[in-house]
């Protein structure tokens, strides 16, 4: 025996929803900044007048000194290896002073570890002065105050290296959590304890590796320093570009590389060793 039912089926209503998903937001700096250095870079490029016929004979009459420069003249090789060897110098104490004097003044810069906020704005001030005047001009007042020679270069160094490492260092330290100083604080301990104890353990990597990228950069600024009268193997550059010995060019080229190359090479593994200890 089999029942039917002949009532109406029951129906069911599927709700969808209408609430349409936000739309992301359009980056400000792209909508406005992009167009507006399109339109900064065709103004200068119109403006500018670049004579191209100069251009393309200039690259051809380059081709034809690079002719000239084969095999390099190696002849004068302890003389530029010398001069190599006092821009590394250069270099080394150059960055060495501006890591020092940076790594005191940033404490000071810091916001949340300096005494009082109108210190910090000085040091930053006075660091952002420092970074906004190129090397190579800092080497020239230095050679119209000391004379021509390796001091000017290491004192350009030294003050273009502590004007950046001061904001870098700076940065680092305002990075740190915040609850780590309150809490240190709290049990009595001094600013210099602080500083000691809770701050250098946390951003010793980070000073290191920025000490690390100062050195590199400030290798490749000896090599043109050297070109003003700072000394070093820019010197040996430039008088053999002057002299038209483009084979002695060549050579002092190829020391440069072979400098930059093998300092960057050790500052890359010394890193990748730093970034292994702290993960």
């Amino acid at each position: 025996m089999s029942m039917q039912l002949n009532g109406p089926k029951p129906s069911f209503t599927v709700l969808t929803s209408t609430v349409e998903p936000p739309k992301p937001k359009k980056n400000k700096l792209v909508v406005i900044g992009l167009p507006l250095v399109a339109v900064l870079f065709i103004f200068s490029l119109l403006q500018l007048q670049f004579d191209y016929a100069k251009i393309a004979e200039g690259f051809t009459k380059l081709w034809g000194y690079v002719g000239t420069m084969f095999p390099p003249d190696f002849s004068a090789w302890k003389h530029v290896l010398l001069a190599a060897v006092e821009s590394l110098q250069v270099a080394i104490i150059g960055s060495v002073l501006g890591i020092v004097v940076a790594f005191f003044l940033s404490f000071l810069a810091a916001s949340n570890l300096t005494p009082h906020p109108l210190i910090a704005w000085v040091i930053q001030s006075a660091a952002s002065l420092l970074r906004a005047i190129p090397t190579i001009v800092w080497a020239l007042i230095f050679i119209v105050s000391v004379g021509l020679g390796p001091l000017p270069g290491v004192l350009a160094i030294a003050v273009s290296a502590a004007g950046m490492l001061v904001k870098v260092f700076a940065q680092s330290l305002e990075e740190i959590d915040k609850g780590v100083l309150e809490a240190m604080r709290a049990t009595g301990a001094s600013w210099l304890q602080i500083v000691m104890q809770g701050v250098l353990p946390t951003v010793k990597t980070a000073f290191i590796a920025w000490c690390v990228l100062q050195l590199e950069g400030g290798i490749a600024e000896s090599t043109i320093l050297g070109a003003v009268g700072a000394g070093g193997i820019g010197f040996e550059m430039t008088h053999a570009m002057k002299s038209y010995n483009f084979a002695a060019a060549l050579f002092v080229g190829l020391v440069v590389f072979v400098m930059v190359f093998s300092v960057e090479f050790i500052a890359n593994r010394y890193k990748m060793k730093l970034r292994t200890r702290k993960s």
